[in-house]
């Protein structure tokens, strides 16, 4: 093969396609942004905010009831509160994972998708937070978990995971909602530029914080966003660390495992790319950005599902060998109990959507073709939020007092709020999509082709 072949070969793919200028590129994205919407979004967004409606009506009626209405009994005091406080905890990594990792390693394909992602990652978490707020089941009385002096004398238990979930959730939202904004100043105050209406440009000038463009303005912006990506860079680790130390630090066979911190961060990526394939999917086709959600970002982010399932793959062997190896009845028993148990079919459903069915990802068209790549996203939803069903559920169910054995079986009511946090997430996302741009414009400037200056002899690449 001759070298200019070679070096053909070896040169990046375009993370941009077609000719864009610059131009071009603040009218598709700022102009959307305050028109109306078309039909299908109005009808996209009654379904979301009905599902929404329904989920916090549901809420409301285990306030005023009790968490009685719910299927918790004992043993399994953690079901879909729990289940879905870790799923959705997991689903914002994605986002943090390609905005600010990535960022630090100027991988340049994430300046894509990089915006939508954050955003996802700021919904997933509001969507989290919901649960362990109402699982204590008196959310008016949560201000006695605050660490504040008071006349009561008392004080959290510093020494719990679940205190530690506090801090972690809480340090990840402000953090990822500080990288966010910031991230967001450069287009906010093109907006305001091109703003008709007065009142849109008064709130446009007020977050926009005096940005005029200037270079002691950039210099600013470029450090601050370093420095904020270097903390999400830890967080990305920490958070859902932190998160699998509700389980790991217990005494409950098959929660008691070394392996947790890295299964479950593995695990939150896992599910958070697949969640962005899935609607970055659909914006892609919907706004017409497939010149800049290219071909080229969803095949690496599938690639990115498909080492993750692998690393998950690993993990669900690991706990096999642990459950053999240690010689643990308990262990030997729990582990049993996932794959012949009475959720039998919930475990077997996690392997197939997180192993098997990602597996297909290593053929080109499942990678690159629509239909292949939202079944593969899909399936991987699916099969996270049912791994955490395992994890807990069938953990649970049978303790080590074979007296207090129980069966357990969701009500309307947990699966009424399931679906209302779905609905609040993808009714955020909507709104997102017709009030800010989803693309940054700012870090796409950069990637353009002849943005970059010319080295005599080389390449800008």
């Amino acid at each position: 093969m001759k070298p200019e072949a070679v070096l053909e070969k070896l040169k990046p793919a375009p993370v941009i396609t077609g000719h864009v200028r610059l131009g071009d590129l603040d009218d598709q994205l700022l102009t959307p942004v305050g028109e109306k919407p078309p039909l299908a979004w109005f009808i996209a967004f009654a379904m979301t905010s009905t599902a929404t409606l329904i989920g916090m009506a549901l809420i409301g009626y285990t306030i005023a009831t009790g968490i009685g209405v719910w299927g918790n009994n004992i043993p399994v005091a953690w079901a879909f509160d729990i289940i879905n406080f870790v799923f959705w905890v997991g689903i914002g990594h994605a986002g943090t994972l390609i905005s600010a990792i990535l960022l630090l390693f100027r991988a340049r394909w994430r300046n894509g998708v990089s915006r939508f992602a954050e955003a996802m990652t700021i919904f997933a978490v509001i969507c989290a937070t919901l649960f362990p707020l109402i699982h204590v089941g008196r959310p008016w009385l949560a201000f006695w978990l605050g660490p504040y002096p008071n006349q009561r004398g008392i004080w959290p238990n510093f020494r719990s995971p679940l205190l530690w979930d506090v801090f972690a959730v809480n340090t990840y939202f402000l953090v990822s909602l500080l990288f966010w904004y910031i991230g967001l100043i450069p287009d906010i105050a093109s907006m305001r530029d091109r703003a008709a209406n007065k009142i849109r440009k008064f709130v446009y000038s007020a977050l926009s914080l005096g940005w005029r463009g200037a270079s002691r303005h950039w210099r600013h912006y470029e450090k601050a966003y370093l420095i904020i990506a270097g903390l999400a860079t830890g967080l990305v680790l920490s958070v859902h660390s932190v998160v699998s130390f509700d389980f790991a630090v217990s005494l409950v066979p098959g929660w008691h495992m070394t392996i947790f911190p890295p299964y479950f961060v593995a695990g939150a990526i896992f599910a958070g790319f697949a969640m962005v394939v899935m609607a970055m999917v659909v914006v892609r086709r919907t706004m017409r950005l497939e010149h800049l959600i290219t071909d080229y970002h969803l095949e690496v982010m599938n690639k990115v599902i498909l080492a993750c399932s692998c690393l998950m793959g690993y993990a669900y062997l690991l706990e096999g060998f642990t459950a053999w190896y240690s010689m643990n009845d308990y262990i030997h028993h729990t582990f049993l109990q996932y794959i012949f148990g009475t959720y039998w079919w919930a475990g077997w459903l996690t392997i197939t959507c997180n192993i098997l069915i990602p597996q297909l990802l290593w053929f080109k068209w499942f990678r690159t073709k629509y239909f292949g790549m939202i079944f593969v996203s899909l399936s991987v939803t699916v099969g996270m939020w049912f791994e955490r069903f395992v994890i807990i559920v069938s953990s649970l169910h049978e303790d080590f007092l074979p007296s207090s054995w129980h069966i357990y079986m969701p009500t309307y009511v947990d699966y009424g709020i399931l679906l209302g946090s779905f609905g609040l997430f993808f009714t955020l996302v909507l709104l997102f999509a017709r009030v800010l741009p989803v693309i940054a414009t700012t870090e796409m400037k950069m990637v353009l082709p002849g943005s970059q200056p010319h080295r005599e002899g080389g390449s800008h690449e």
